[in-house]
């Protein structure tokens, strides 16, 4: 189960002033799931309104109903095999994005995997959170516990040209859980439980 002060621990460090967000990449796809463009970018190097705009997407995914919207999965080993997909994400996180061919095999087997019917997204976060410490009284103190290294992805239609629309499907990987990290948990969003994306849950979950 998600714990919902998590997640709100986390949405407050997506803000333009102070983000932990570090570095943004993305891919639009057309209809048939071939991609049409690429982008990998310094977070800071973006407008702040540039900021703001790209952080609701991410906030969407966390910021959602817990235990409903976004639920916590547990990694089985076969998805988290040598040279599956939880490995390549897992080098694509600990490079801090920069590797650009990890994430472009990322959007080249999600573009086989998702087919909407129409042009759509992938947006990648990348960040790193300081973990304050938290006295017994449940009082921020100084100092970190840990870092907690993270990914978010949102998957939306597109509503113009290289425009995201309302995010449909996403994930956060690890798993925050008691205030670290949860290497064997991911939790998935899906903006409507009612139609899931079936093709896309099965994938991440085993790998």
């Amino acid at each position: 189960m998600i714990d919902r002060n998590d997640m709100l621990e986390l949405t407050r460090r997506l803000t333009p002033e102070r983000s932990s967000v570090g570095r943004i990449a993305g891919a639009y796809f057309d209809a048939e799931g071939y991609v049409d463009g690429t982008f990998n970018i310094n977070f800071l190097k973006l407008s702040v309104p540039e900021r703001k705009k790209n952080l609701s997407i991410a906030k969407t995914v966390l910021f959602s109903e817990t235990n409903s919207l976004l639920k916590e999965y547990r990694l089985t080993k076969e998805a988290r095999r040598p040279g599956g997909l939880w490995q390549l994400l897992s080098a694509i996180k600990e490079c801090g994005m920069k590797n650009d061919a990890y994430t472009d095999l990322f959007y080249e087997i999600l573009g086989e995997k998702y087919r909407p019917g129409g042009s759509w997204s992938c947006f990648l976060f990348h960040g790193r959170y300081d973990v304050p410490v938290k006295g017994l009284d449940k009082a921020w103190m100084e100092g970190s516990e840990e870092v907690y290294e993270y990914l978010i992805c949102a998957i939306s239609p597109l509503t113009g040209e290289y425009e995201p629309g309302e995010p449909e499907f996403g994930f956060l990987y690890p798993a925050f859980k008691e205030r670290g990290a949860a290497l064997n948990f991911v939790n998935l969003f899906e903006k409507d439980p009612n139609r899931p994306h079936r093709e896309l849950t099965e994938w991440f979950l085993k790998g």
